[in-house]
C-alpha cells in the first residue's frame, strides 16, 4: 500500500501543473509527499495536445514553449487584415510533449511527488482522506492512500447545461520547404473559412519557422465532423485561402473543447476534488484552458501548504462566466453572427484589451465598454432570455 499527503490522478495539463506546484520547496511552508497517477499508454492516457496562453514576460515553463508572438492577425470574413501588436503580453504555445518532459525533470530534482503508471478503476473515501484502486498495465491490483485526491481526468459526460457548444478542430504539422510563414505573427482567427450553419468557423496558423506551422480548422458548433470533413476544411484553407501550395504533413492533432454554462462539481468526496477541465478551468467563450488550470493549481498548491482546506476555486469569476453565458447563447441561438461579432471586437477594440477581457484581467467600466461595441440590442435580447433557459443534459 502506498501512502501520500496528495494523490493527483491523470497527466494532463492540470495533473502535471499541480505536481510541478507542490514539488517547489516555499519558505516557511510544511513539505507534502505527493503522487502523480498517470494511465499506462494506451486509450485512457492523454492525447498529444498543443497549449496556447498569453502572458506579460517570461513565464515558468518558458524552457517548454515551442514558439512564442508578440504580433496576432485576424482576418475579417471579407478578407481584411487585423493586426495588432499585443505588448506587453506575449503569446506563447506549449506543446504537451515538451510540457511532460520539463515536470518530468523538476519532479524528478524535486523528490516531492513520485510518479505511478496504473489504470484508476475508483476512488474510495475513507474518515481521513482517501484510497485509490488502480490497476498496473501488467494487471496488477493497486492501491494508495491519501489525504487528498486531486482527479484531472476528462468528465464522462458533461453537466447539465443552458447552452452547451463545442469547439472542435484538426490541425496539421505542415513543412513546405520554402519560406511563406512570418514567424514573428501568429494568424489568431481567420474568418475566411465557410460558416456553418450553427456556431462559428475559423483558421488558426501558429508558425514555427519560415517553412514550418501549425494550421488548424475550428469550429464553434453543436457536433463534431467526420475525419473527411476535418481533411476537406484544410485542404480548402490551406489551398484557396492560404495559398500554401505543395507542402507536407508532418502530424496532426484533433480534439474537442466543451464551450458550457454548465456548473462543474470541484468536489466529489470529503477529501476528492476535481481540477482542469472537469473542474471548470475552461473559459466557457473560448476554451482556452491552460492559464486558468494554472491559476487553480497555484490556489490549491496554497491552500495545502498552509493546511486549509483545499477547495479549487473557478478561475473566472462569476461575472465573466455570466458574460459567457450571454454569448454562447446568442450564438447558439442564431442572435449574432459568430464571424461578424467577432471581426466587429477585434476591428474596435485594441487586441492587449480583449486579451485580457479573455483571461479575466478587464476591470467593470472596461468589460461595459467592450460590451457597447457588441450588436447591442441582440446581445441584450439574449441576456433576458439566458436565466428562463432549462439546464438540460448534453447532447
Amino acid at each position: 500500500m502506498q501512502e501520500a499527503d496528495v494523490a493527483i490522478i491523470g497527466a494532463g495539463a492540470a495533473g502535471l501543473s499541480l505536481a510541478h506546484r507542490l514539488s517547489r520547496p516555499a519558505p516557511g511552508a510544511r513539505r507534502l509527499s505527493g503522487v502523480l497517477v498517470d494511465a499506462p499508454p494506451g486509450p485512457l492516457r492523454p492525447p498529444r495536445r498543443t497549449w496556447c496562453f498569453w502572458e506579460t514576460g517570461p513565464g515558468p515553463y518558458d524552457a517548454a514553449v515551442t514558439r512564442s508572438w508578440r504580433r496576432l492577425r485576424v482576418h475579417r470574413p471579407t478578407g481584411e487584415p487585423i493586426e495588432h501588436d499585443i505588448s506587453p503580453l506575449i503569446y506563447k504555445m506549449i506543446r504537451s510533449d515538451d510540457f511532460e518532459s520539463l515536470i518530468d525533470h523538476e519532479l524528478a530534482r524535486g523528490g516531492q511527488v513520485r510518479r505511478v503508471e496504473a489504470a484508476v478503476e475508483s476512488v474510495e473515501g475513507l474518515p481521513q482522506g482517501a484510497r485509490i484502486h488502480a490497476r498496473t498495465a501488467d494487471g496488477r491490483p493497486d492501491a494508495m492512500d491519501a489525504r487528498w485526491v486531486f482527479d484531472s481526468r476528462p468528465l464522462g459526460s458533461l453537466p447539465a447545461a443552458r447552452t452547451t457548444l463545442l469547439q472542435h478542430f484538426h490541425g496539421w504539422f505542415v513543412r513546405t520547404g520554402r519560406p511563406v510563414f512570418d514567424s514573428a505573427r501568429a494568424e489568431f482567427m481567420d474568418l475566411r473559412t465557410p460558416q456553418p450553419a450553427k456556431g462559428l468557423s475559423f483558421g488558426y496558423v501558429l508558425p514555427t519557422g519560415p517553412d514550418q506551422a501549425l494550421v488548424e480548422y475550428t469550429e464553434f458548433s453543436p457536433a463534431v465532423l467526420s475525419r473527411d470533413a476535418y481533411d476537406k476544411a484544410l485542404d480548402h484553407y490551406t489551398g484557396a485561402v492560404l495559398g500554401l501550395g505543395d507542402f507536407e504533413v508532418i502530424g496532426t492533432e484533433t480534439g474537442v473543447i466543451p464551450m458550457t454554462d454548465a456548473g462543474f462539481a470541484r468536489r466529489t468526496g470529503a477529501s476528492v476534488f476535481r481540477i482542469g477541465a472537469a473542474g471548470g478551468a475552461t473559459r466557457p467563450s473560448t476554451g482556452y484552458t491552460f492559464a486558468g488550470v494554472q491559476r487553480q493549481t497555484a490556489a490549491v498548491a496554497a491552500a495545502l501548504r498552509q493546511g486549509r482546506r483545499p477547495v479549487p476555486p473557478l478561475p473566472h469569476s462569476a461575472r465573466a462566466r455570466a458574460m459567457d453565458a450571454v454569448l454562447l447563447h446568442a450564438l447558439d441561438s442564431g442572435l449574432v453572427d459568430g464571424a461578424e461579432f467577432f471581426s466587429h471586437l477585434f476591428t474596435r477594440i485594441p487586441m492587449t484589451r480583449l486579451l485580457r477581457f479573455l483571461d479575466g484581467g478587464t476591470r467593470l467600466h472596461e468589460e461595459l465598454a467592450i460590451g457597447l461595441r457588441t450588436p447591442v440590442l441582440p446581445m441584450l435580447r439574449a441576456a433576458a432570455e439566458v436565466p428562463r433557459l432549462p439546464r438540460r443534459p448534453f447532447p
